[in-house]
């Protein structure tokens, strides 16, 4: 009984974290550039056991050992990197990729890098007064020499093409060039971890060079940036509704077992010889 127990409760407790990341990507479902997380789970422990050499009779053709489960836990939530549909916005700094591919954000001013799909981004001033091109959270965007991307005085038609080059128009006439996108790849997405909705960055005690790789668009890896567009949530809501409904009738079976078990020890307790 106390084994029953304790395998529905460490159930329990791994349905409940699945709960939290349903609901989370539920929750997202209209948050540009959103990725549904993954749960993957595990057993968490298994006995073999060896039932008596009584049970031993002629012409038996099972095996006397049996396996003893304890539940099953959750052991890694991963990033689903899909592609979600792109809707046309018409801003010039709404950024939609469409592929395999990450933006690069800069977090701090030490370089610590940061990746998204969320390219909804726009115009701020720097604490030295240059206009940088940053996220709606005000993170700058790194271009692919890692430095920020800007945006100088009385320069307008920004245009940015489908392998990340930056253009724009100053007053004197003709184009300048303001730079490439910094982009990578995520050759690990499992090792990604998501500080926030649109934010991912590399576990800790990770080569970045192991998870992600930099990239430049092209038709040779199919990827390229749609200017003007930005990438709506990968989520699906029926089949996350689906998988609520699953995940909550296995929560209610593993509370019921929990329940039957401490009735039986109940009535084990108040046994009279």
């Amino acid at each position: 009984m106390n084994s029953s127990m304790i395998n529905a409760m460490v159930s329990m407790n791994g349905l409940q974290q699945k709960l939290d990341i349903l609901a989370d990507n539920i929750a997202n479902v209209n948050t540009v550039g959103y990725k549904r997380k993954e749960g993957s789970f595990e057993d968490l422990l298994t006995t073999l056991k060896k039932q008596p050499d009584s049970f031993t009779q002629p012409g038996r053709l099972t095996p006397l050992g049996f396996n003893q489960g304890w539940g099953s836990r959750l052991t890694n939530v991963q990033p689903d990197l899909s592609q979600g549909p792109l809707q046309q916005t018409d801003q010039p700094y709404d950024l939609a990729i469409e592929g395999n591919a990450l933006f690069e954000v800069l977090v701090d001013n030490n370089g610590t890098r940061a990746y998204t799909r969320g390219g909804s981004f726009q115009t701020s001033f720097a604490a030295n007064g240059a206009n940088i091109l940053t996220t709606r959270e005000g993170y700058p965007v790194a271009s692919a020499d890692g430095r920020r991307i800007e945006i100088p005085a009385g320069v307008h038609d920004v245009q940015i093409d489908a392998q990340g080059h930056i253009t724009g128009s100053p007053p004197y006439g003709g184009r300048i060039d303001l730079g490439q996108l910094g982009m990578v790849q995520a050759t690990k997405p499992g090792l990604l971890s998501q500080v926030s909705d649109n934010l991912f960055t590399i576990a800790d005690g990770m080569n970045t060079g192991d998870v992600v790789q930099s990239i430049v668009p092209s038709e040779a890896n199919r990827i390229s940036i749609h200017q003007g567009y930005v990438e709506q949530s990968n989520v699906t809501l029926a089949d996350e509704m689906t998988e609520l409904i699953n995940v909550q009738r296995a929560y209610q079976l593993s509370a019921r077992a929990l329940s039957s078990s401490d009735t039986m020890l109940g009535l084990a307790n108040n046994l009279r010889g």
